[in-house]
């Protein structure tokens, strides 16, 4: 096997990593191959040159490239002198990790949030109301208080978040290991 191919058999082994564990994450592996195909290129490429490395449709492309985008992972550039858009990935994974886990999270909790206290408005209603029977009421006060678990946990979850994004996080667990 000769350099060149030793050198691209490795980077597609790379490659495909990154797309199958981005495929854990709810992302296709379509998408994990383009920020990889991104990732190994220095120059940023244009949605032309990354359809025709990656064989998928320029609509695809586009739809992928602006997922990427979405995620902060991947940038446009303009360059003089070029009409086409050229973009480029975002290499910073920590930034790209935490990001990714912010967004996800923060619509995650709001929806459960905001299912949860309409639901603690109604056991509530129930456990105040005088004509609802005693076994109803035992039972809704079970609910209502796994309904404030669930809330208090949400609020660690957000303020787990919030040390995502201010990076705080990286306090607690550093980027680099500590060598002795």
């Amino acid at each position: 096997m000769e350099d060149r191919e030793k050198l691209e058999n490795a980077r597609l082994r790379v490659i495909d990593s990154i797309a199958q564990n981005m495929n854990l994450y709810g992302i296709t592996p379509s998408v994990g191959r383009l920020y990889g195909l991104l990732y190994f290129n220095e120059e940023p490429l244009s949605l032309d040159t990354m359809k025709d490395e990656l064989g998928m449709s320029k609509t695809s492309m586009s739809t992928s490239v602006r997922q990427l985008q979405e995620l902060n992972m991947v940038e446009k550039i303009w360059k003089k002198g070029t009409r086409k858009d050229l973009y480029h990935s975002v290499d910073d994974w920590y930034q790209s990790f935490t990001d990714y886990f912010s967004i996800t999270w923060r619509k995650g909790v709001a929806l459960n949030i905001s299912s949860i206290n309409k639901s603690l408005e109604e056991v509530t209603e129930l456990i105040e109301n005088q004509e609802t029977p005693g076994d109803l009421k035992c039972v809704a006060e079970n609910d209502r208080k796994r309904y404030i678990y669930a809330l208090e946990y949400y609020d660690w979850l957000n303020r787990l978040i919030d040390t995502f994004e201010t990076k705080e996080i990286f306090n607690y667990v550093p980027k680099q290991k500590d060598t002795l």
